[in-house]
């Protein structure tokens, strides 16, 4: 699902990773901390792929409210359970988004 998100400006933080094969409650997990996000101040939306490579891409209101999330108690320790369980490599990118543009095809109408 793409995530409704507000006029710009606003922050896109974008991780993007490579599993192990361990599994350990990584689904469990990874839901979890998306209910988390969700509850957080500043949290505008979240959108996830994963084949190979899996690329999950949360939008921030503000820097602070990102900053938060880093420091909410509950994510830094899926953060650590990751780098000793579930990834080979992750990379971490915050950019602010200055321009967004969509398109969205309308359903056909029943007449």
């Amino acid at each position: 699902m793409i995530a409704k998100t507000p006029i710009p400006p606003y922050y896109a933080v974008i991780f993007t990773s490579l599993r192990t094969n361990v599994k350990g409650n990584y689904s469990e997990t990874s839901e979890l901390m998306d209910d988390l996000a969700q509850q957080q101040e500043g949290f505008l939306g979240v959108e996830s792929v994963r084949n190979n490579l899996g690329i999950t891409v949360s939008y921030w209101s503000d820097l602070d409210s990102i900053k938060k999330w880093k420091e909410n108690k509950e994510h830094a320790l899926a953060r650590e359970r990751g780098r000793n369980e579930w990834y080979t490599h992750f990379k971490t990118r915050i950019a602010k988004v200055e321009r967004d543009y969509e398109f969205e095809k309308e359903s056909p109408s029943l007449d």
